[in-house]
């Protein structure tokens, strides 16, 4: 499940675009503005951002120099009242992937949000080719050569967002977020057990290694 942080300041915008999203079955996280985006972003990894230009503490303009400015390539889709062009650039120029007007077209956000996920390499088709391994989201197998193994759901997850962004250290604490929920109960230690399970079931399989990074965590590896 890919995940979606909503900046806006806008209590009842914010609501709205977290409903939709969730609609879509996207993970959504919020914030009112974007310093309080930046800390969410520290803690839990994020697949898109939604970001409302005009906020207090740090507007979106800002929120965006600064990822930029740690080569940091999240998506970002930029929504403002703003409809000038000279406002359309400041944003661009600032590093929005995307911008778009006020009132919101529900539709189109999720069109433009599709695209950007799309164009981030992001498998919005669902599957996941390395060499002749598939895996697919939906039925959550793994396939090479004719064989197909259905993993239970954590596993498939936890080595889906691994290998959608092969080279990336996740924490412990980003892969727990985001797998479990920020909300479960259970230790980062699971973390690590179900690292152990995926790699003893995948052992000999040339095209991928989950790789530990010490005392940061993981990232899988393409080897084809």
């Amino acid at each position: 499940m890919f995940r979606i942080l909503v900046a806006e300041d806008d209590k009842n915008t914010r609501l709205l675009l977290k409903a939709v999203l969730e609609a879509e079955n996207y993970s959504v996280v919020t914030a009112e503005n974007g310093e309080e985006a930046l800390a969410i972003l520290d803690k839990t990894h994020v697949d898109l951002v939604v970001l409302d230009v005009m906020m207090p503490k740090m507007d979106g303009y800002e929120f965006t120099k600064s990822l930029r400015q740690c080569d940091n390539s999240l998506p970002i889709l930029m929504v403002s009242a703003k409809q000038l062009p000279a406002d359309k650039k400041k944003g661009f120029l600032a590093g929005t992937d995307d911008y778009m007007t006020k009132p919101i077209d529900e539709e189109e956000m999720l069109l433009r949000i599709k695209a950007l996920l799309r164009r981030a390499q992001i498998a919005s088709e669902r599957r996941i080719e390395i060499g002749d391994v598939v895996l697919d989201y939906d039925s959550q197998t793994v396939s090479r050569r004719g064989q197909t193994q259905e993993l239970p759901q954590k596993e498939f997850l936890l080595l889906y967002k691994l290998l959608s962004y092969p080279g990336k250290i996740f924490t412990r604490i980003q892969l727990m977020d985001e797998i479990w929920g920020a909300d479960s109960e259970t230790g980062w230690e699971t973390v690590t057990v179900h690292i152990g399970r995926l790699r003893k079931r995948f052992e000999g399989w040339r095209e991928f290694e989950i790789v530990s990074v010490r005392g940061l965590g993981y990232k899988a590896v393409k080897k084809v």
